[in-house]
């Protein structure tokens, strides 16, 4: 039994999400302890335990600890990981509902799944547009996308937004399975030229001014520096209220996607002003990976068979700590230039599940 320690590096639900892909695709035994150490409530939270049980469910996993707040879980898969038709709800795992990720619960699902034998469809209900996790259109046109070139397919489209803190969102995926053979690796180091720079400000259920000025502010701020942009307003149909600015940068070799959220008591200037300024630190650097995206990259990289390499705006705590966990299931080393905080590249000779 693998035994991980879940305090390591930022202490946070990916050290989780990552361990149970790993342990599914490999059919181990797994055990982490210390769960989310690093955040201010630490334990299995409503997004996190619907993860646990969606991943044991497609591999006929034995748990323990599977509750909320539990700091400790034990995880057995029985079977390879199966494709079918799944829904998964993270406000059932919580009275009174949750805005928890979908997104962070299809991240958990989605390499196991590509692997299935068949085509799998997934509905992923709670939160699609929340803090401290990818939003849907950061998985449509970023992730996705960028793991299609690795050799994964799958395609997600979204039926009702999901605010915090309500929740009450879907998204629906549809996840071809593949080979192991078939994932190849990738060189993400030169991005090429900025072609094309758009974006969507967005709001459910506030008034339509809202969504103008954080266009208008958005736009206003990027022609400043010298970028052309489009940007769409969308009256997204959702429970709750909420708001959302996202800017998606297209090079000639990479995509890279910046989302900034409203709150209440939060001016739409502001929200117009983070999405810019993520935009314009990415682009400045001259790297081809945005931060975000870097760190997503890191298992899908471990499970190619061919070298794969990437240069990022940022060497993140989330990046090393995804590292370090890749590194305690497979017979891989990644080789990291940069110090954590800055500009940095990352290497990988050669992936795959055989390198166990």
């Amino acid at each position: 039994m693998i035994v991980i320690d879940g305090s390591y590096g930022e202490g946070g639900g990916q050290v989780l999400r990552t361990s149970l892909t790993l342990a599914s695709l490999l059919g181990l035994p797994m055990r982490i302890e210390k769960i989310r150490a690093g955040r201010k409530k630490p334990g299995l939270q409503a997004q996190h335990l619907t993860g646990v049980q969606a991943v044991a469910k497609i591999c006929d996993a034995k748990l323990e600890g599977a509750e909320l707040d539990s700091q400790a879980l034990t995880f057995v898969p029985q079977l390879s990981p199966r494709a079918g038709d799944y829904t998964f709800d993270v406000a059932e795992a919580r009275k009174g509902g949750s805005a928890g990720s979908t997104g962070l619960v299809l991240q958990t699902l989605l390499l196991p799944l590509a692997f299935a034998d068949g085509t799998s469809h997934l509905t992923v209900k709670g939160g699609t547009h929340v803090d401290w996790s990818p939003p849907f259109h950061f998985l449509k046109h970023v992730y996705l996308p960028i793991l299609k070139r690795i050799g994964i397919e799958a395609e997600v489209e979204i039926e009702r937004w999901g605010w915090y803190p309500i929740g009450g969102g879907a998204i629906k995926a549809t996840i071809k399975g593949t080979k192991e053979g078939d994932l190849v690796g990738l060189d993400w180091t030169e991005r090429g030229e900025l072609k094309r720079l758009w974006g969507i400000s967005a709001l459910s259920n506030l008034p339509m001014h809202i969504a103008e000025r954080q266009k208008r502010h958005a736009e206003g701020l990027l022609r400043q520096r010298g970028f052309d942009s489009q940007i769409e307003i969308v009256n997204a149909p959702a429970k709750g209220q909420g708001t959302a600015v996202f800017l998606l940068a297209e090079y000639e070799n990479v995509v890279a996607g910046f989302t900034a959220l409203g709150a209440r008591g939060k001016r739409a200037e502001r929200v117009a002003e983070e999405a810019c300024q993520e935009f314009i630190e990415h682009h400045e650097s001259g790297a081809c990976l945005d931060k975000h995206l870097a760190d997503q990259l890191i298992l899908p990289m471990a499970l190619a068979n061919g070298p794969s390499a990437f240069t990022t705006s940022e060497i993140t705590q989330h990046l090393l700590t995804n590292v370090w966990v890749v590194e305690r299931f497979l017979a891989v080393r990644f080789e990291v230039e940069g110090k954590e905080g800055d500009k940095g590249k990352v290497a990988i000779g050669k992936g795959g599940l055989s390198h166990v």
